[in-house]
């Protein structure tokens, strides 16, 4: 249970960065603590986003994984930052990435501050 709650704390910190450093990822609302709350049920719905569909998407385009040297993995998670932000939209939730290339960008970011949360942050159950 911790690892999920340490998980799920550093997508909300990844993607806080993403919004922080992308123009066309937004996240609007009321007061800090309302968009705090806005990050983290955001960051669940990612989670959920990559642990239902992502696996999917890498089965169906392994070939591609193969082809490109995973680099394919880039869209692979602009296309999960780009599901996340339709969800959001209809759960009527204040995050959108707006474009593309936008998400690839806000994709690299995410994992890469993810990632480096994640190395931070204990994760013991």
């Amino acid at each position: 249970m911790m690892n999920f709650v340490v998980k799920t704390l550093a997508n909300a910190g990844a993607l806080a960065v993403a919004v922080w450093l992308l123009d066309k990822i937004t996240l609007t609302g009321g007061g800090t603590a309302r968009k705090v709350g806005t990050l983290i049920v955001v960051a669940l719905v990612f989670g959920l986003v990559n642990l239902l569909v992502k696996p999917v998407v890498k089965v169906m385009t392994f070939p591609l994984f193969v082809l490109t040297l995973g680099l394919i993995t880039l869209v692979v998670n602009a296309l999960m930052l780009l599901l996340t932000s339709w969800v959001c939209g209809k759960l009527h939730l204040s995050f959108h990435v707006e474009g593309f290339w936008t998400a690839v960008l806000g994709g690299l970011i995410v994992s890469v501050v993810s990632w480096a949360l994640n190395m931070v942050l204990p994760d013991e159950d």
